[in-house]
């Protein structure tokens, strides 16, 4: 699809052009990427004066700069750490007194505490408003922005290890820039390098996947050996989660200058944003790198997964105490529970099953997480504080992950024990999914079904404008695109090797009423895009309006002398609801993908140009299942997720024209700027002044 996927979705802009702006606003460090000495550099300094250095042609100092801020972060993080935890330990809270001043020694302790925080970090940060970075810059470090930089910066330094490294690293919280995924396939076979390092990976969850890899081989010893350190790992992480949320907090609800909250309500709001964070380190500890959404039933899955691999291995007692772990988290769980009472009858007789405990660690957490989410909802009804708990042990949510049962439990003796964890079915949709309802206009024609297209919800057409419509399209477009992506002028983010321009309904009607292009025109624009809403809706058999959620005319066009030996995509493979993930076989259905569109559609205007064709795939992102050649009047139809993964291929040639459309039934996200087009289509109709050529039912669009 059109560059719109990714309209407004910062953190997924391009590989090089991230928010530069606010970027060089920032203060700078120390007059550049200076020589390191004294209080650490902050990251934001550094990373401003990497980026401005990268767009000035300074790839070494672009470089240098980019790793320094990455390792002045990782050192911010580690020094805060390591005082808080000092702090901790040498300066204990104590308890508060009876009568009057018997809160003194209790506050008195929460001072020392705090001056010995300040006198070890200060040494190495200097002080604390140096390292308050910028929301957006926070969000580039979350989103491994960096990284494009640095991949980018070392392929010009032609250090391809490094290159490679850096682009994995990216790729591995942005799965869905496909871009990324062919260059780490050139960097594999230009250096010979075939396993990349995540340089931000995360060890506990780095050893889970691993262990599961074993699991599913049925190397048992293995398993247990990196699903163990997983559980270390996940512990270590969750008390340095908890530390790191005693850091400042965002007071939503409050304007900080104008606060004048009384002493138990100040602490009680700053305490309950600290206790929110930290009840929420179960799911941050769950999350994928630059993910949204955790890893469902996360830490119960370790014991799952080692009470049955226990039992694998012959080591009974081991099993029954991972069986009784997992069942703190889900103690109505059949599976788990029928396991448990078979472990204990393989013990009879040898060791008492009653002296075989739940692990202790599993015990602390969860009495913990319980206290906390206590705490949370007396807050919630006593002081208003705005708090819904969220379910952290969901063992049914809709979303699969990456695991499923070994073919080989089926085998297990009926008296044997199960592993708990079964496949998930998909989710089903909330409509039933039809198709085959009528074209609505006779010259249109039928081309190829869902499953002559090999996929589901997909139909392709000709005829759905004339030939002369199509010129006429064009010559609008010729009048009013603008340079760039036609997104709020910001240039495409999927390669450097065409010209993307475009133009909304509403600017075409703006430059029709203002004489810039013929008014009859400029209609036009808006005509076959309803054209085309109603034939999607009625083909798919929809029970419900159809909305518009973003259209746009657009043309790429392929620049001269940059087309040789090119192996990248014209538009990278994505979905245009949620957020493709082809190492996990997953799309993430949550922002900043476009969640609400329902069905896609595009129209396409000309076929004189090479390359560019539409291509359908498998979850891989890889496995071409269509593929469509553009011509006038021609469009492809589709609904909007995972299921439709789909991608441009490079247009090596000519300029390739289209109109792109996006769908809704959710008429809370239509598309605004539509309303404002069908607002001055009224207009003009009153006036006169351009009567419509299709009879438009207005209805249709309330």
């Amino acid at each position: 699809m059109a560059p719109g996927s990714r309209r407004g979705g910062a953190r997924l802009l391009p590989l090089l052009l991230p928010l530069l702006l606010p970027l060089l606003l920032l203060p700078a460090a120390g007059g550049g990427c200076a020589a390191e000495g004294g209080p650490l550099e902050p990251f934001d300094a550094l990373y401003a004066s990497g980026v401005e250095a990268y767009y000035g042609g300074d790839f070494a100092g672009a470089a240098r700069c980019l790793e320094r801020a990455l390792r002045s972060r990782r050192e911010l993080r580690a020094a805060r750490l390591r005082c808080r935890r000092l702090c901790r330990a040498q300066v204990r809270l104590e308890e508060p007194g009876p009568g009057a001043g018997g809160d003194l020694r209790f506050f008195g302790s929460v001072l020392r505490r705090a001056e010995c925080v300040r006198r070890c970090e200060e040494p190495r940060l200097g002080a604390v408003s140096r390292h308050r970075a910028a929301e957006e810059v926070r969000a580039d470090f979350q989103r491994r922005v960096p990284y494009s930089y640095l991949q980018r910066a070392y392929i010009q330094l032609n250090k391809l290890e490094e290159a490679a490294n850096a682009a994995h690293t990216f790729f591995m919280a942005n799965p869905e820039h496909m871009e990324i995924q062919q260059d780490l396939e050139n960097y594999k076979t230009m250096s010979g390098k075939a396993t990349l390092i995540d340089q931000e990976a995360r060890q506990h969850m780095e050893d889970y996947s691993a262990g599961v890899r074993h699991y599913d081989r049925e190397e048992y010893e293995l398993a247990i050996e990196l699903l163990e350190r997983a559980l270390q790992g996940y512990y270590s992480e969750d008390e340095d989660c908890q530390l790191m949320c005693e850091g400042p907090q965002r007071f939503e609800e409050h304007e900080h200058l104008d606060y004048k909250a009384g002493l138990y309500e100040a602490i009680a709001d700053h305490y309950l944003q600290v206790l929110a964070c930290k009840h929420d380190c179960v799911r941050e500890l769950a999350t994928r790198s630059g993910r949204i959404s955790p890893i469902e039933n996360f830490l119960p899955l370790h014991y799952d997964y080692l009470q049955f691999a226990y039992y694998r291995v012959g080591d009974y007692v081991k099993a029954l105490e991972c069986a009784k772990s997992y069942l703190l988290f889900h103690p109505d769980d059949e599976d788990v529970l029928e396991n448990a009472g078979y472990y204990e009858g393989l013990l009879e007789g040898t060791v008492d099953p009653a002296t075989i405990k739940p692990r202790k660690e599993a015990r602390a957490l969860l009495r913990r997480h319980k206290l906390e989410s206590h705490l949370l909802r007396v807050a919630a009804a006593g002081l208003g504080f705005a708090y819904t708990e969220p379910n952290y042990w969901n063992r049914y949510g809709a979303r699969q992950d990456e695991h499923s049962v070994p073919s080989s439990i089926s085998n297990e003796p009926e008296d044997g024990p199960r592993l708990s964890l079964t496949k998930k079915p998909m989710p089903k949709p909330d409509r039933e999914l039809k198709e085959g309802g009528p074209l609505l206009y006779s010259d249109v024609k039928f081309v190829y079904n869902s499953q002559q297209l090999n996929g589901t919800q997909r139909v392709l057409l000709d005829n759905v404008i004339s030939e002369e419509q199509c010129r006429e399209l064009h010559r609008v477009a010729s009048g009013i695109m603008l340079a760039g992506d036609g997104y709020r002028g910001k240039t495409s983010p999927h390669t450097p090797n065409e010209r993307f321009e475009g133009a909304t309904v509403l600017k075409a009607l703006k430059y029709g009423y203002e004489g810039r292009v013929p008014l009859k025109s400029a209609r036009l624009f808006y005509d076959i895009s309803e054209k085309a809403r109603r034939i999607v809706q009625s083909y798919f058999q929809l029970n419900s309006t159809l909305y518009f959620s973003y259209t746009h005319l657009v043309c790429r066009t392929a620049l001269s002398g940059q087309q040789e030996r090119r192996n990248d995509l014209s538009h990278p493979i994505h979905a245009d609801n949620c957020l493709l993930d082809p190492e996990a076989n997953e799309c993430w259905k949550e922002p900043p993908a476009y969640t609400f569109r329902d069905y896609s559609a595009l129209l396409y205007m000309n076929a004189d140009f090479e390359g560019g064709e539409f291509i359908f795939t498998e979850m891989d992102a890889k496995t071409v299942t269509a593929s469509i050649k553009p011509k006038c009047g021609r469009m492809i139809s589709f609904s909007s997720g995972g299921e439709n993964p789909h991608g441009v291929k490079a247009v090596t040639k000519g300029q390739r024209c289209a109109v792109a459309l996006w769908f809704t039934l959710d008429p809370l996200y239509r598309e605004l700027e539509r309303i404002q087009a069908d607002e001055v289509i009224a207009m003009l109709d009153q006036e006169h002044l351009g009567p419509s050529e299709m009879n438009i039912n207005p209805k249709d669009e309330l």
